[in-house]
């Protein structure tokens, strides 16, 4: 779709393709009232703007709308419209050792125990043993500066989802 393409669409069209990059859907909603859009470059900078002025609760919805790191089962049923773009963005996830696998999806769940939400980053170019690094550093942050880090990591997806979309 070219960002011409994006500006014209109806309503609901252009909420259903920005769903897929982003799943807040007071993002989504602020995004579709900010078209037309002049350049690839504006749209990427409203959206960093938008999800900034974003709440907690917003951030939370967006990240309720990823698979778990490594969970293959979720990518097939539960995110089946962005399941395509997240094996990409997973994709060295599908050639790691079982051992990496069983200890992704471990601290997968003190994270999200921890935190109260599910580990959020930005796998793309990203080996599933560099993940592990990152959850294992993660953990030991508190809850205030970890929330931070997680809505700039769901930025960096939004942003190469946006990419994605005007491809």
């Amino acid at each position: 779709m070219t960002l011409e393409e994006l500006n014209r669409l109806p309503e609901q069209e252009a909420m259903a393709n920005l769903a897929m990059c982003c799943g807040s859907s007071v993002w989504v909603g602020q995004m579709v009232k900010r078209r037309p859009f002049e350049s690839e470059e504006q749209l990427i900078e409203s959206g960093k703007d938008v999800w900034f002025a974003c709440t907690r609760n917003d951030w939370l919805e967006a990240f309720s709308h990823h698979p778990k790191i490594g969970d293959v089962d979720s990518l097939e049923t539960k995110f089946a419209t962005t399941q395509e773009w997240a094996g990409d963005e997973q994709g060295s996830v599908a050639s790691a050792r079982r051992e990496t696998l069983e200890k992704l999806a471990r601290l997968n769940k003190t994270y999200e125990a921890r935190f109260g939400y599910i580990f959020i980053v930005c796998a793309t170019g990203k080996s599933s043993e560099e993940m592990l690094e990152i959850i294992e550093l993660r953990l030991k942050n508190n809850p205030y500066d970890e929330i931070k880090i997680a809505a700039s990591e769901q930025n960096r997806i939004t942003k190469l989802r946006l990419k994605k979309l005007l491809s």
